[in-house]
């Protein structure tokens, strides 16, 4: 199977040290920290998991980005302009941009890396039906995006903060098929991935690129100057929590993204420790159903598990603690502009008599549901228990079948019936910021053969997620969305099961950490051992 572990002789030779602006091994200041997950797959535009989104702020840089407040600022573009119809765009990248081989990043391969990421992303893939052209200027710092229709989704979707982010690569890396992934690492952000120290199980390795240009502003979530502190960040692989914890306590570590919120009260004591709130507006739980394959080819079946389910038992098996969990029956996130209950009286309260009496109409014939179980993430482990429990409840016949998240990440791309290495269901998490509206949500996405993995195919939903892109009426968008969410649950892309919240741990020896949807490593400095 592959997993992205092909490095080419360049790539290996460019990480041990060879390639422009990357510091030798002495007098380094290490960053140490356990993720919330093994990084196994290096391709952040061929998987949405946000271990890979991680590694990809890490590597690369982004022509725009999202700051503290939710708005959308230029970081590799020096300026842009737009024509008085709101169709033509000219780009400007700043000076002195190098890539890690120590060649300058051009238009060519902006203009590469954006198409690549618009097939393969949702919002990158709606906002390629409204391109009519992409061409490079006579500079070769500059390049012009025509469209065809007005739409203000180009500048979001270029500084889309999470997900499958449009991170820029070398124009040869970026012509790579999306659907294959890449097999050279060479990015131009602020670390250079050290390709011969990765060892997935153990550690992954990332050292200041020595060349890179920070903006002059301050950091700002994801915008502003990206200024590195430290030489060298390891990401150290414990999969155990309370090792991890341990660690921390004593000093072996210095950051946790993600532990366990039963062992928060035991950081919350520990006099060298405190928590980091880098995420604010938190995380929303979902089922994906897959369309190709029975029981859930049946819109009604489907349609079931909205009686079958409710947030509240998903919420207490994993995070338990209210003050970090909150049930929310919005689509678009509880506090934030899109949020509403429209269309959601009655469902999500586990009501197992109307589940099964749309089973029955149905004609459900007990083709069980292939589950998949992650096993090795604390915050997704319990969700498949406890949804089969529910199911089966409802009278839905369930084979889970257990494995780690890598392995579900790889098998959920698979269109295979379930007998012959497929699946039916499966349980994730997403970002809140990632979710924030119709376009932006990918599993909303209903494309058919185009859409995410569980390829749903409804012209309604994407007429709407079209009306939605070429909206700017904030009253207008409110009720698009509002449709949306109706219309899902009548067609079931997806099922939401409430917002949490996960706060990281950290040695008070180190400060910086940046409020943003994804955890960054610029920023942050550290003093002493």
């Amino acid at each position: 199977m592959n997993r992205g572990w092909k490095i080419t002789a360049a790539a290996v030779a460019l990480a041990a040290g060879t390639a422009m602006g990357v510091l030798s091994a002495a007098a380094q200041t290490t960053l140490r920290v356990v993720m919330h997950s093994d990084l196994k797959i290096v391709d952040p535009i061929w998987t949405t998991a946000y271990i890979t989104r991680n590694h990809g702020y890490m590597v690369y840089d982004t022509l725009f980005a999202m700051d503290e407040k939710g708005e959308i600022k230029p970081q590799m573009v020096e300026k842009y302009d737009e024509s008085a119809d709101k169709k033509t765009y000219t780009f400007t990248l700043r000076e002195g941009l190098l890539w890690h081989d120590g060649k300058p990043v051009t238009a060519d391969d902006c203009i590469a890396s954006i198409r690549r990421w618009g097939a393969k992303d949702a919002l990158g893939q709606k906002l390629m039906t409204f391109v009519e052209s992409m061409t490079a200027g006579d500079d070769p710092r500059t390049f012009t995006i025509k469209l065809k229709d007005p739409t203000g989704l180009l500048i979001f979707g270029l500084g889309k903060p999470s997900s499958a982010v449009p991170f820029m690569m070398p124009k040869r890396i970026a012509e790579t098929d999306p659907n294959t992934q890449i097999s050279e690492f060479i990015g131009s952000g602020p670390f250079v991935f050290k390709t011969d120290e990765w060892k997935p199980g153990d550690k992954t390795v990332y050292l200041k690129f020595d060349k890179y240009k920070p903006r002059a502003e301050p950091a700002s979530g994801l915008a502003g100057g990206k200024v590195v502190k430290v030489d060298r960040v390891e990401w150290r692989a414990i999969s155990d929590h309370q090792q991890a914890m341990n660690a921390l306590i004593a000093g072996e570590i210095d950051y946790m993204e993600a532990p366990k919120h039963d062992l928060l009260p035991l950081a919350k004591a520990e006099p060298n420790l405190y928590l980091v709130d880098w995420n604010p507006l938190g995380n929303q739980y979902t089922f994906r159903p897959n369309w190709l394959h029975k029981p859930f080819d049946n819109p009604k079946i489907r349609q079931a598990l909205w009686y079958a389910f409710n947030q509240k038992d998903f919420l207490d098996a994993v995070i338990g603690d209210p003050t970090y969990y909150k049930v929310c029956k919005s689509m678009f996130v509880c506090g934030t502009q899109l949020a509403s209950d429209k269309g959601m009286q009655g469902l999500l309260e586990s009501n197992f008599q109307k589940a099964r009496e749309l089973l029955k109409e149905a004609n459900y014939d007990g083709t069980p549901v292939l589950l998949m179980h992650s096993t090795d993430l604390d915050v997704l482990t319990n969700l498949a228990p406890v949804a089969k429990q529910l199911m089966e409840k409802a009278g839905f016949k369930v084979d889970m079948q257990s494995m780690d998240w890598q392995t579900v990440v790889a098998r959920r791309a698979k269109k295979e019936p379930p007998g012959q290495g497929g699946w039916n269901a499966f349980m994730t998490s997403w970002v809140s910021a990632d979710i924030l509206n119709p376009v932006m949500t990918g599993f909303l996405n209903a494309a058919c053969d185009k859409a995410m993995f569980g390829w749903p195919c409804d012209e309604t939903m994407e007429k709407l997620r079209d009306d939605f892109a070429r909206e700017t009426d904030p009253a207008k968008q409110k009720a698009i969305a509002e449709a949306v969410q109706v219309r899902d649950t009548e067609v079931t892309t997806h099922l939401y099961l409430g917002q949490w919240y996960q706060p990281g741990a950290s040695r008070k020896n180190v400060s910086g950490y940046l409020t943003a949807p994804a955890p960054v490593f610029w920023n942050v400095e550290k003093k002493g051992s």
